[in-house]
């Protein structure tokens, strides 16, 4: 009887031990808004009106954070070992390519188990003895988030300025350090962005931000002096515009850009005369956009002024302004530039059918010839910190199959120097793998590129491949195709790894970014779904493999296209995902959302209001059945504030139909980036993956 006794209570720990976990339930309590005739009501407006510390609010979200742990909890095993392999490829001392600047040789490092770089130096020559003048671990310890934003180093190499942020925040505190004395100074100012070096080396201009979270008062500092000395010389007024301060290539000038996300303007001041007064290249005209390029005694300027896509102008440094610009590269309807200027050549990124070459200019003789790519389908970015006088461009290039590597070139004799190619340990066979190109054409008959990478041996044309589907479609800005040895974890399991490149991006010009924005934003979402329908189509895969991602404003892409078409997709994530558009667009007080008005439009017009509202994730979503999702979050996010995916969340529990799997992971101490330490992003990518194969029924 006793043995029976003990027998029943072991079942009955058992049976509690593998109960099903109950999702977190949020509270309702209604917030109503009255705007356009139209009654808005927010059963979820709590988690956003009361403070991140309220413990309401940290109930919930600990609650989520708590759930999803447990309905995880049998990927645990898997989720390791994953974790591994990803650390696994990676070496264990990475090494940056040094930068010359006059006696000095730059370079970063990282060493095993470490999670952050230390910057290092050395003088006249690389084997001379290191130093390391700023290591970020011993900088993080006792902080659980820790990121550099800007290293500034001044022009005589003696003090470094730089900026670090504690929260995920985004909200920087300066730091001035002696490296000639090892010794920091008391000089210290908090919140502040950008941090640029007069030429006098006790003298430089930083940028600070409003209650927004926008940069729009520049300061005048000099080392030894206390913040409240600093003197402003510049404000931004507009709400729209963000205002920031930089450096010259040439080493000449400082410069001051402000811009909205359709207008520009620049200042710029000798840097040689900290004190003096800046002067205006050309004052600010609504849609017109432009920046400069210093060379000697002239500007070069990159205009959109009567050219969409971009042409090259010049000015003297006496005569700045438009009346005085004399064109150096005509506008071309079908080619998108931006340049770079060394002293005897331009550099000419074009971007051109969804691709982009390099294009390298004499400046004297105005010859000019391209630089050639082994692929068809690449990513490559020039470097701005290669010393102006030199012959040699330095760039990376990358494809979906080839490692990121770093390049220099010589634009005078044309050679080429592979510096470094990102080391995959453990072995990695490009020519196992296959990358293409594809295009799905839509109901308005226009032809969506899809680039997408697989391995060859687990692939088969018959619609049985699981497949993961990404995007991003905002601001303009291209989802160009780049390597990832962390994702071979995926393709090594036959997964297909795909980009949709909608409209709302850059990836055809300004036209392609005009299609996907304001009142044509709902192309972004159909352009993804006619790419999945392609995919699906053409079987490369199936509705019931097919996995979605995006993230930030790709997250409202993903938002989107779930409450549009949910039996299209088996699972989707969300990174921090842009998904509560209506209420953010509304609330002026929200980091950027002024200067947002130029990309999505400005609710408080009705007929943006009701277009927003239209497609808004959070405002759409209906009681029916959905896919399997995974949103990511960082509680610290000053860009998509923690709330709209934990509200999402919310309204998503309580409305669907079906019982798939919808979790919630907090990242309680990160923000928009999430984790700062290198391998505690990996964990983050681990359980992404873990999830996809979760969904998919991989097991190991």
């Amino acid at each position: 009887m006793k043995r029976i006794l003990i027998l029943l209570i072991i079942a009955v720990i058992l049976a509690s031990c593998t109960k099903e976990p109950v999702p977190p339930i949020a509270k309702v309590l209604p917030d109503t808004t009255c705007i356009h005739g139209v009654t808005l009501i927010d059963n979820y407006a709590w988690l956003k009106d009361k403070t991140r510390t309220e413990p309401e609010v940290l109930d919930y979200i600990n609650a989520e954070n708590k759930y999803t742990k447990q309905k995880m909890k049998r990927t645990k095993r898997f989720r390791k070992k994953l974790y591994r392999e990803i650390v696994s490829r990676m070496s264990d001392k990475d090494l940056s390519v040094p930068v010359k600047r006059d006696k000095y040789y730059y370079y970063s490092r990282r060493e095993k188990d470490k999670q952050y770089s230390i910057y290092c130096r050395k003088k006249s020559s690389l084997n001379a003895e290191e130093e390391i003048y700023l290591d970020i671990n011993e900088l993080a310890k006792g902080y659980d988030f820790y990121s550099i934003y800007s290293i500034s180093i001044s022009p005589d190499h003696r003090f470094l300025a730089y900026s670090a942020d504690t929260t995920g925040a985004e909200k920087y505190s300066l730091s001035v350090k002696d490296l000639e004395t090892n010794e920091y100074l008391e000089d210290t100012i908090f919140p502040i962005s950008d941090i640029t070096w007069a030429n006098d080396n006790k003298t430089f201009f930083y940028t600070i931000e409003d209650e927004t979270g926008r940069s729009n008062k520049i300061y005048r500092h000099i080392l030894g002096t206390e913040e409240k000395e600093d003197e402003l010389i510049f404000t931004e007024e507009d709400e729209r515009f963000w205002a920031w301060v930089t450096k010259s290539k040439n080493r000449e000038y400082i410069i001051i850009g402000t811009s909205s996300k359709t207008t520009s303007e620049r200042w710029f001041l000798n840097a040689d005369d900290p004190f003096g007064e800046f002067r205006i290249i050309e004052p600010r005209k609504q849609e017109h956009s432009y920046y400069v390029l210093f060379h000697s005694d002239k500007i070069f300027i990159v205009t959109n002024d009567n050219a969409e896509n971009f042409k090259l102008m010049e000015a003297t440094i006496q005569n700045p302004s438009r009346k005085y610009w004399k064109e150096v590269i005509p506008h071309r309807d079908s080619v998108r530039i931006s340049c770079d200027v060394f002293k005897d050549y331009l550099v000419i990124s074009e971007l051109s059918g969804g691709l982009e070459k390099l294009r390298i200019m004499d400046i004297d003789s105005e010859e000019s010839h391209y630089v050639d790519f082994p692929e068809p389908i690449y990513t490559f970015y020039t470097w701005s910190g290669t010393e102006f006088d030199s012959p040699i461009l330095r760039y990376t290039y990358e494809s979906l199959v080839t490692p990121y590597s770093i390049i220099d070139y010589n634009m005078k004799t044309r050679g080429k120097e592979v510096k470094k190619q990102k080391e995959v340990v453990g072995g990695y066979e490009p020519e196992k793998y296959i990358s293409e190109r594809f295009l799905a054409e839509t109901d308005d008959g226009t032809k969506i590129p899809i680039s997408l990478v697989y391995r060859k041996d687990l692939f088969q044309k018959n619609g049985e491949n699981p497949l993961y589907l990404t995007a991003y479609g905002a601001y303009g800005d291209r989802f160009d195709p780049y390597f990832s040895s962390a994702r071979l974890s995926l393709l090594n399991r036959g997964v297909i790894y795909a980009i949709a490149h909608v409209r709302g991006g850059g990836e055809f010009g300004k036209t392609w970014y005009d299609q996907g924005k304001m009142l044509n934003k709902k192309n972004t979402f159909t352009d993804f779904i006619c790419c999945a329908e392609f995919l699906i189509s053409e079987k490369y895969t199936d509705k019931d493999k097919l996995i979605i991602d995006g993230g930030s404003a790709g997250g409202l892409l993903i938002g989107a296209v779930t409450n549009m078409r949910p039996d299209l997709f088996l699972g989707v994530i969300a990174d921090v995902p842009f998904v509560d558009v209506i209420n953010t667009m509304l609330d002026p007080t929200l980091s950027a959302v002024v200067s947002e008005y130029e990309e999505w439009g400005n609710p408080n017009d009705k007929e943006y209001f009701d277009y927003i509202l239209s497609y808004s994730p959070y405002d759409n979503i209906e009681a029916k059945d959905y896919p399997n999702i995974l949103v990511l979050a960082g509680f610290h996010d000053p860009r998509v504030n923690y709330w709209e995916p934990a509200k999402w969340v919310a309204k998503l529990r309580a409305t669907k139909k079906d019982d798939n799997l919808l979790l919630l992971q907090t990242n309680m101490v990160a923000g928009h980036g999430g984790s700062s330490g290198r391998y505690d992003y990996l964990k983050e990518v681990a359980l992404t993956y873990s999830f996809i194969f979760n969904v998919l029924g991989i097991e190991e």
